[in-house]
């Protein structure tokens, strides 16, 4: 098999996950421009062609790696660059910029605390657009606009308007069907001239992210909330997972839904508690579980 000259081989992973689980990719491209998208349709047709799994990450590192060496193509989106006009107040963003550090610039800097409740929330627009990521009532489909797409199949820019984005609770258009279509999130825009939101709140999120959620190897909240009643922290303290330890692997103690990794820690003991969380849950309550974090394996 020929590889193409610009696909970097067996790199290490190791820092894309929150997990930090040790993962290695056998062929590894990082977007760093246009140009660089251009190239995106090639390698997912030299994956195709070759039978390789193909996979995009971005920065917010909400995956758990559950392999040692991913036998295909991962593509690390580097596209970090934002403006937001104060006059019409429409946010331009690449994919990979960290929308908790737009949320804190614009409150700091344009006196524009629309998505204030964002601040601290891990992750780039892009996986915030593929998962509808939100709290505290504001999701960020509320606000979005539009989104410029490389369809990787055929090569084509697509723009993707709010409608086309089928938005609902942490899935999308893309989300959904990414099983049969693969697209690359290159840009988006967001109209931020009103607070769009499922429910008001006037959390402090600082005060919350300092206090009650824990930090170290971690993607934040593991599953989505089957209900406000039946919050996956809750279920997940009824059976008595909360700072359950299982290996290297363990549910915190401060917020049960936070599943924590130590230092050189295993991915199989965190699938291990993942399931057994999922197995009581299911057991006394009658619930499924469903993450929100992007289980990878291969």
């Amino acid at each position: 098999m020929q590889t193409l000259p610009f696909l970097q081989e067996n790199i290490d992973i190791t820092a894309l996950s929150g997990y930090k689980t040790r993962a290695f990719a056998r062929y590894y491209f990082e977007v760093r421009d246009r140009d660089d998208v251009e190239k995106l349709s090639e390698i997912f047709l030299f994956a195709s062609e070759n039978s390789l799994p193909f996979l995009i990450l971005g920065g917010g590192k909400n995956c758990l790696f559950a392999f040692h060496t991913y036998p295909g193509v991962i593509v690390k989106n580097m596209l970090n660059q934002w403006e937001y006009d104060i006059d019409t107040h429409m946010l331009r963003t690449d994919s990979d910029a960290e929308i908790w550090q737009i949320a804190e610039t614009l409150e700091n800097k344009y006196d524009a605390p629309i998505w204030h409740r964002f601040i601290g929330l891990p992750g780039s627009i892009g996986g915030a657009i593929y998962g509808n990521a939100g709290c505290f009532g504001l999701e960020t489909g509320g606000n979005f606009s539009s989104a410029e797409v490389l369809d990787l199949e055929s090569g084509e820019i697509l723009t993707l308007s709010k409608e086309d984005m089928h938005f609902w609770y942490r899935n999308s258009f893309i989300k959904e069907t990414r099983s049969t279509r693969k697209f690359f999130i290159i840009s988006a825009r967001f109209d931020l001239g009103k607070v769009v939101e499922k429910y008001p709140s006037d959390a402090d999120v600082r005060f919350f992210r300092d206090t009650k959620q824990p930090k170290w190897n971690t993607c934040g909240s593991f599953f989505q909330n089957p209900s406000p009643d039946n919050t996956a922290g809750f279920l997940i303290e009824s059976v008595w997972l909360r700072g359950f330890h299982l290996g290297t692997a363990s549910f915190s103690d401060v917020h049960a839904n936070f599943l924590m990794s130590e230092t050189d820690g295993k991915w199989q003991n965190l699938i291990e508690l993942i399931t057994l969380a999922q197995e009581r849950v299911r057991r006394e309550h009658g619930i499924e579980l469903i993450p929100e974090v992007q289980i990878i394996q291969a």
